[in-house]
């Protein structure tokens, strides 16, 4: 991890306002709870490691009957690299959200660098999404770093931005 990145740690904010716990993996009624992204654009379904303030590793099982696939490509399905980065973010999203020195809002992409996809994402894959905060400016501003991978083999790797919005 960066020098840059967030030293201290952060406490889970629970719904039902308990900070004693900190969580280290979520299911999808939780990430539901904490993101507000539904179907078809919810596209984490499990956190399987949660370090507050510092990084989250997410997974996005692929399957055939998600509606992308009608259309990109018929007969040959592949996941879209946009979808890939988008799942990227929403695993940073779940760092974001349990910064308790962070006003409340919306995360949206305030820009996206170097990113690169080193392999095709198909229906049957498991996409397993590394993502880790490198910084954050005035409590508004996030950079995070991910990574995607299938098999252990690298999908998509970049640099993500992140701006607050009330």
């Amino acid at each position: 991890m960066s020098t840059q990145s967030i030293a201290k740690s952060e406490e889970l904010i629970t719904p039902q306002g308990d900070t004693s716990e900190i969580k280290t993996n979520f299911t999808i009624e939780e990430i539901q709870e904490l993101l507000p992204h539904r179907y078809p654009f919810l596209l984490v379904d499990r956190i399987i490691d949660y370090v507050p303030g510092k990084s989250a590793i997410g997974v996005k099982n692929v399957t055939f009957n998600e509606p992308q696939f009608q259309g990109h490509f018929p007969g040959r399905s592949l996941m879209p690299g946009v979808l890939i980065v988008e799942a990227m973010a929403q695993v940073g999203g779940i760092v974001l959200t349990q910064m308790s020195d962070v006003p409340g809002g919306l995360f949206v992409f305030a820009g996206i660098d170097k990113v690169r996809f080193r392999r095709q994402v198909v229906p049957g894959d498991q996409l397993v999404m590394t993502v880790e905060l490198l910084w954050v400016k005035q409590r508004r501003f996030g950079k995070m770093q991910g990574r995607a991978e299938v098999d252990g083999q690298l999908a998509a790797e970049g640099e993500l931005m992140f701006s607050l919005i009330k």
